[in-house]
């Protein structure tokens, strides 16, 4: 799996949004290799999308369509900045992501040691389905190779995830993910999430 991330700060949400709903009814029939999108506005006004595709290679062909770049031109004035990061390294957790879920989390940081941490997120993944029923499942899609990375979190509901976090099952969980990190993560909360 290949994922690419799109977010940056919006002048104009209205035609994120809109341009979304376009490229869903009128390029995705064309995108090979396309699995799924989510995508979402935070409550500050930061707009996230998330793209994945069966590899690199159908993302590549998917960028260099000619109504691709036709549909760009027209979804860039949306945003005040932007940064895409491209990502081949890509982890399933709990079966990846859930187009039921009715709140995701985009969790960025960067982890101490990559190899470990990809080690630790697939032998905690047991625990972490048994704890946290709220969790539907998860993508960790990684930067390079230098342990930045983009984690995105597939909840239940907002409601069901802040009761999780709060149980005492999630400490020890909480403890050593935490433990990975090389510094504090950040958090973008997508509470009204759209699928491709």
């Amino acid at each position: 799996m290949f994922v690419q991330t799109i977010q940056g700060r919006l002048r104009d949400p209205e035609r994120f949004r809109a341009q979304g709903e376009r490229w869903n009814a009128e390029l995705r029939p064309g995108a090979t290799g396309f699995l799924g999108s989510t995508s979402g506005v935070t409550a500050d006004g930061t707009g996230f999308v998330a793209v994945r595709f069966a590899s690199e290679a159908d993302a590549r062909a998917n960028s260099e369509r000619a109504e691709q770049g036709a549909w760009w031109a027209e979804m860039e004035p949306a945003f005040a900045d932007i940064t895409f990061r491209d990502c081949a390294d890509v982890d399933e957790l709990m079966g990846g992501g859930s187009d039921e879920a009715g709140f995701v989390q985009v969790i960025q940081g960067r982890v101490k040691d990559q190899a470990s941490a990809r080690q630790m997120l697939h032998d905690m993944t047991p625990q972490l389905a048994e704890d946290r029923p709220d969790v539907l499942g998860g993508v960790m899609a990684w930067h390079g190779d230098d342990g930045a990375f983009t984690q995105i979190m597939y909840f239940r509901s907002e409601a069901a995830a802040r009761a999780g976090e709060a149980s005492e099952a999630d400490e020890e969980t909480d403890r050593q993910y935490r433990d990975i990190m090389a510094a504090e993560p950040t958090f973008l909360d997508l509470t009204d999430p759209v699928y491709a």
